[in-house]
């Protein structure tokens, strides 16, 4: 069913626990992780780094939590072309603490488009197209310039002071779920338009193709 942006909210990943180490990753529809005593519980999101440069520094829902493994939701590494059979070790880290971003105007995204090469052999007088992966995915929003004291507005001035890896969080109205692993700028600078009220910019450029869960 159609949806309209109104009632969607917005969180930024503000505090991480500390690094897991990873033992091995499955070739599954849905990735199994071998990690002993990671201490996850179904429903924690974490973000994960991996030898797999397609599973790479993205973040996921857990499921099916045990002692020493858990199930990364919807993460399908069962292509062995893709994910070679024992090089997805890495690390993970749950996150522990998300912060709402308020005041949002105008979120906008871009990227996410694939990126083509085109040739043409001289026998032929057509040209050919191949893809050649996708352009990084990244958010852009306007908020209220009087939200400076806000803890989103906290959240992201600290994030853009030290450009560590973070995520995104984007919850709509029906409960669907958007998950942008990326670095933040926020941009103080005010803008001044005669009608409408003060506004600064921020910025989520992403580090890898982003997880989509419908509730």
């Amino acid at each position: 069913m159609a949806q309209v942006p109104t009632g969607s909210n917005f969180y930024v990943a503000s505090t991480f626990g500390s690094d897991k180490t990873v033992t091995a990753v499955s070739n599954a529809s849905e990735a199994v992780v071998s990690s002993t005593a990671h201490g996850f519980t179904n429903g924690d999101f974490v973000e994960i780094t991996s030898g797999w440069g397609r599973l790479n520094k993205r973040c996921f829902r857990v499921k099916t939590a045990a002692a020493d493994t858990f199930v990364l939701e919807g993460a399908d590494t069962s292509s062995t072309s893709f994910f070679p059979a024992g090089t997805g070790t890495g690390t993970v880290r749950e996150i522990t603490a998300w912060t709402q971003i308020t005041t949002v105007m105008s979120p906008s995204a871009s990227g996410g488009d694939p990126k083509t090469v085109t040739y043409k052999f001289i026998d032929s007088d057509v040209e050919y197209m191949i893809n050649d992966g996708f352009t990084a995915t990244s958010y852009t929003m306007e908020l209220d310039a009087d939200s400076v004291s806000t803890a989103g507005y906290i959240a992201l001035k600290a994030l853009t002071d030290v450009q560590t890896n973070t995520v995104l969080k984007i919850v709509m109205r029906s409960g669907s779920i958007l998950l942008i692993p990326c670095t933040c700028a926020l941009n103080e600078s005010v803008s001044f338009t005669d009608g409408q009220i003060n506004k600064v910019k921020a910025a989520f450029n992403g580090n890898n193709r982003l997880t989509r869960y419908a509730s």
